[in-house]
């Protein structure tokens, strides 16, 4: 499919918190063939940022692991909207869409292999989403979360404001790239967007 179509859709992980979640989950086929998701880490990050304050390891390690959480989402997803297929790679993804699926990715193999992605807190499922559209060379960026953004969507002003991470500047690239936000009680505009 053309690049300029893809949709990628970042999925907070703090929506598995609230009743929201089947709401969104069933907008999601309708980005069959368009929409590539991106887990957030949610419950499962959250246990990573525990552990680490209580056993001391790394950041480089509990960013591995991070991805490792992200990638427990990502399953949790799949499970619960068959339309979902997990996909490591570009060429997975592409496959996936060319089929009329609907990829939502593992971002552990990809984002380890760029050294430009430090491993620290500093990137989250946030800043690997505007990654991932930047590789993909997505149409748009889309970021559904728990809260409501204010507008006009400023990549710096959001980081600043702590409602996304503090690389998602430098790795929001803009240009032909354009940003979305979905927050509470949005989910029929995410099923209109996908049905675009």
């Amino acid at each position: 499919m053309p690049h300029d179509r893809i949709i990628v859709l970042k999925i907070g992980g703090s929506l598995a918190e609230g009743a929201s979640l089947p709401g969104w989950l069933a907008a999601l086929p309708a980005g069959r063939g368009r929409a590539v998701i991106v887990p957030g880490g949610g419950v499962f990050a959250d246990a990573v940022r525990h552990e680490q304050q209580h056993l001391g390891f790394s950041d480089r390690t509990a960013n591995r692991m991070a991805l490792l959480a992200m990638e427990q989402y990502a399953l949790v997803l799949a499970d619960l909207v068959p339309a979902l297929t997990p996909c490591r790679t570009i060429d997975e993804m592409r496959w996936t869409l060319a089929e009329g699926g609907v990829p939502v990715w593992l971002p552990s193999l990809l984002a380890l292999a760029d050294r430009s992605i430090p491993e620290s807190w500093e990137v989250t499922s946030d800043s690997l989403a505007a990654w991932l559209a930047a590789t993909l060379g997505a149409r748009s960026l889309v970021l559904v979360k728990s809260v409501a953004a204010p507008r006009p969507l400023e990549p710096a002003h959001l980081a600043a404001q702590g409602m996304v991470d503090t690389a998602f500047p430098r790795f929001f690239r803009g240009g032909d790239l354009a940003l979305d936000w979905l927050g509470p009680g949005e989910e029929e505009r995410l099923a209109d967007l996908l049905a675009a």
